[in-house]
């Protein structure tokens, strides 16, 4: 009995450790080996980006534009004469705040009648609009922290795409609104004395789920600054679409208990749990993000653990080899080398391919040229290859970075960093090294 329970654990063991890190050393194409390589991307991938400070930073952006993006909603409801009936949907969701929720109306009433009037019309509506813009750029931010992308939309583009989103979301939510309406109805006179009745009920209460999953992909797919594939926003739409609506089924089926902290918190028992129920949508959300990146990216991932203790000449001769890929190419005249081929063909991990390409840009010898049919980013020599050589890209990429910040150091270091520096120059001419305490 001890000799199998010992085998018991050494069998887990075994598999953890094969879960952990033993993965990415198989390369077999089995759907079993594809789930734990993402399984595991995805977790590291959350754990290493500090998702879950960035949900809380999330949560309070959330709070400070709750009041604006309900008075947008709610302004536009009145245009289309539903602002009664999202009233009725908000003390149905949370039946145990109607009076916190009066409340909050009464805020949302009182900022559109300050941001209408007189001189505070246009004041009110830059906040407003602006409040709404700088949630969804924290939320972008955050999103391409997880894809790595550097490279943000510009601010236009932020303004115009954004406010063009929070004016037709109203809309849409609005819309659908009515249209769930309009079908319940319709289902009830077409199907009241039917045996499909409970079915066709049911198909239409399952209709949010299906909405979330439909929000959930967009939001993974399109605002990411990044190409990102839609099968795999897809896949993380439905999940976390999902997981979604069970918080809220657990929310609003909670309010019925929140009376029994009406005594310790009165009016204001509301709103620890929306800030509980944000806190868990965010992470929802952010965890389908990874779910996406990791989706995508996990084929690149084969060497990852070795990846993240590269040494940084190591790095600097790959990056100067990818140079000399490129620069060999646009000479004679061929295609553009991208991302996508350098992880394929030489099986770089994708974080280093990443690093690689930024420091090859920022150092000024590559330069983005164009995307393929996959939207991957095409490079070429940022100037006459004929003139790169090897010291000088490998100067480029050694000296990349800050210098001679720091006025102290700089100062009562002088003559030291210059010495340094000469001598470093000097053996690359075969001159002899000396003793560091020689320097002084």
């Amino acid at each position: 009995m001890s000799e199998q329970k010992d085998n018991l654990w050494q069998r887990i063991e075994k598999n953890i450790r094969y879960c952990i890190s033993g993965v990415w050393n198989d390369t077999r194409s089995l759907w079993s080996v594809k789930i734990v390589k993402i399984v595991n991307l995805s977790v590291q991938a959350f754990l290493d980006r500090d998702l879950q400070v960035r949900a809380c930073a999330l949560t309070y952006n959330t709070v400070l534009a709750v009041v604006p993006a309900l008075a947008m909603l709610f302004a536009i409801a009145r245009g289309f004469g539903f602002q009664n009936l999202l009233q009725s949907e908000l003390f149905r969701y949370f039946p145990a705040q109607r009076q916190a929720l009066e409340t909050a109306l009464t805020y949302v009433d009182n900022y559109l009648a300050q941001a209408s009037q007189g001189v505070f019309i246009g004041i009110g509506l830059i906040v407003l609009l602006w409040t709404l813009v700088s949630l969804m750029g924290n939320v972008e931010d955050t999103f391409n922290h997880v894809w790595n992308v550097s490279t943000k939309r510009s601010l236009q583009r932020k303004i115009t795409d954004y406010t063009a989103l929070f004016l037709l979301l109203p809309v849409l939510m609005v819309c659908s609104a009515g249209i769930t309406i309009f079908m319940s109805d319709a289902v009830q006179r077409l199907f009241q004395d039917n045996a499909l009745s409970p079915m066709m009920h049911r198909l239409l209460s399952f209709m949010p789920t299906v909405i979330s999953w439909f929000v959930f992909t967009a939001a993974y797919y399109l605002v990411p600054n990044t190409k990102v594939k839609f099968k795999g926003a897809l896949y993380a739409g439905v999940i976390c679409g999902t997981l979604f609506q069970v918080i809220q089924w657990l929310f609003v089926s909670g309010q019925v208990y929140v009376s029994k902290y009406n005594a310790i918190y009165g009016s204001f028992a509301f709103l620890p749990l929306v800030l509980i129920w944000l806190q868990l949508s965010w992470l929802i959300t952010l965890s389908g993000v990874v779910l996406t990146y990791a989706w995508q990216n996990f084929d690149s991932f084969a060497h990852r653990d070795k990846a993240k203790g590269v040494s940084q000449t190591y790095a600097n001769n790959l990056a100067i080899a990818v140079l000399a890929l490129a620069a060999q190419r646009f000479k004679n005249r061929e295609q553009a080398i991208t991302r996508n081929e350098i992880i394929r063909n030489y099986d770089i991990p994708g974080p280093l391919a990443d690093k690689i390409f930024e420091q090859l840009k920022q150092s000024g010898l590559l330069t983005v040229i164009t995307k393929d049919k996959d939207d991957d980013a095409a490079y070429q020599p940022a100037f006459d290859p004929d003139d790169m050589t090897v010291n000088m890209a490998a100067n480029a990429l050694t000296d990349l970075g800050n210098t001679h910040f720091i006025a102290k150091a700089d100062t009562q270091f002088a003559q030291l960093l210059e010495r340094i520096t000469t001598l470093r120059e000097d053996q690359q001419s075969s001159t002899p090294d000396i003793a560091l305490c020689d320097l002084l």
